[in-house]
């Protein structure tokens, strides 16, 4: 198991020699111990990056395209391994793993494909009103990328920051969170397997507050992309803008899903339970506010509470667990504080909000959570919680649903769950949200944009504005004649 910092093509302890434990959210269990870097590492990864940007910049998009071709090769030919891995770091069923994985591999294949076509689709010519002059726009990689990723989705983070960048002509510096950072390392071996060239990327692992703040001021560091809690996000925002470098920001999300009173019920229960249950719920884009047309609340919530009772929640290997652990004891006593909190302000507790009977002492399982009849101003329903935690309302109309939805400071996704294609349309474009779902589940391609409105992100990932959140776009006129 890859424990060690990567620098300049080479595994290798931190400079002062410090490790820090990770474990098994499902157990509490030490799996390993992980070199920790310090400014000097940092320092040391910067001045690799920009000592391999001088040349990888230069590099064909054809080539690019080739090492991260081979990159999502490997990823598929070590599927079980690194989901089984993701499994045991982060707490997510085995299940759920593989989807991770599948999407890490379809990441790196789709900039396989961008890059290919750089050749020719990096520069443009452009039209001018006037015949004596020429003007052309190019766009070109940005520099020196420092990647901070979160821990709740080990690896897919990773591959939307880092293919992309590569795939623009970037190097390097990634941060993985210090809770899950097995997964990125695991990754980082298939990355230095495949010859990428010696500091092209490279990894620094500890803990965010520090890692993260020298990367974020270093004056060698041209972009930022970031995702985590908005909190860390307006820090690194902040600490960026004293060297004025670019920013992408994921951040958080209080997102809602709207069930119309036309709503196949059954796909109903499912796009709602998956939307705040997957992963335990510790998604940004987690549908956690439903809003239920009042004639179908009755039979809906019904039907979510018994399948709530009966999602399986335990340890990630075992064949029938539905869902896992939360990641660990903080984030863990967090949703129990807001549970407690949901009661105190008036709140109907309907399902779960403690652990499960049949989970043992250890481990962070908490069961399915449902609210209903939740204050529109209580912190259950506006404040993100980051686990299975429902909140309901019903609503009377399609003004008051969209207006319910629209109602935060968030707006990263919505779902839309009706029988009527023009009732679709009108309120997907009416929602404030960058992604929206109409009777579909969280499904996500690498071809499609992601991000959202208001405080839930600056920036887009995937798709070809990913790649383009690490190019600059440089103007080139000349004088005929």
């Amino acid at each position: 198991m890859l424990t060690r910092l990567y620098i300049d093509g080479v595994w290798q302890d931190g400079a002062r020699g410090r490790t820090m434990p990770v474990h098994n959210p499902a157990n509490e269990a030490v799996l390993a111990h992980v070199a920790v870097a310090d400014a000097d590492d940092v320092e040391r990864a910067v001045d690799a990056a920009a000592r391999a940007f001088k040349t990888w910049r230069h590099t064909s998009g054809a080539d690019r395209g080739r090492y991260l071709r081979a990159v999502a090769k490997a990823v598929e030919a070590q599927a079980e391994a690194l989901a089984r891995l993701q499994s045991l770091n982060n707490g997510k069923p085995l299940a759920e793993a593989r989807i991770d994985v599948a999407d890490v591999a379809s990441t790196f294949a789709y900039y396989a494909t961008l890059a290919e076509g750089l050749d020719e689709s990096s520069e443009q010519a452009v039209d001018l009103p006037v015949q004596d002059f020429d003007a052309r726009v190019r766009r070109e990689p940005a520099g020196v990328a420092a990647l901070i990723v979160p821990w709740n989705f080990p690896m897919v983070t990773t591959a939307w920051k880092l293919a992309p960048a590569l795939a623009a002509g970037c190097t390097v510096v990634l941060k993985p969170s210090e809770v899950t950072p097995l997964p990125e390392l695991a990754l980082m071996g298939i990355i230095a397997d495949v010859g990428l060239p010696a500091g092209v990327v490279n990894v620094v692992n500890g803990p965010g507050a520090e890692i993260g703040g020298v990367l974020t001021t270093h004056p060698g560091v041209s972009k930022v992309s970031f995702t985590g809690s908005n909190a860390v996000g307006r820090i690194v925002m902040k600490a960026a803008a004293e060297t004025v470098k670019g920013v992408s920001l994921e951040l958080g999300g209080k997102s809602a899903i709207l069930v119309f009173e036309d709503a196949d019920i059954d796909q109903a229960v499912d796009l709602v339970t998956g939307g705040i249950f997957f992963n335990a719920g510790q998604m940004c884009s987690a549908t956690s506010r439903l809003l239920v047309a009042r004639e179908l609340e009755r039979a809906l919530l019904d039907r979510l509470v018994d399948r709530a009772h009966r999602i399986v929640v335990g340890d990630p290997f075992a064949q029938d667990v539905q869902m896992g652990p939360l990641i660990n004891r903080a984030q863990y006593e967090r949703v129990l504080r807001y549970v407690r909190q949901g009661v105190e302000d008036g709140a109907r507790l309907l399902a779960g909000g403690a652990r499960p009977e049949r989970c043992g002492p250890q481990g962070y399982y908490i069961s399915p959570t449902i609210f209903t009849d939740v204050p529109a101003n209580s912190a259950l329903w506006r404040e993100e919680i980051f686990g299975p935690v429902l909140c309901v309302r019903a609503f009377d109309t399609e003004a008051d649903a969209i207006e319910l939805a629209n109602d935060s400071p968030y707006g990263l996704a919505a779902t839309v769950v009706t029988s009527d294609t023009q009732r679709a349309r009108r309120v997907a474009q009416r929602l404030d949200a960058g992604v929206v779902w109409v009777n579909a589940p969280q499904v996500i391609f690498p071809q499609t944009s992601w991000g959202g409105f208001k405080q839930s992100s600056l920036g887009r990932e995937l798709g070809p504005w990913g790649m383009h959140a690490f190019q600059e776009i440089k103007s080139v006129v000349s004088a005929r004649g």
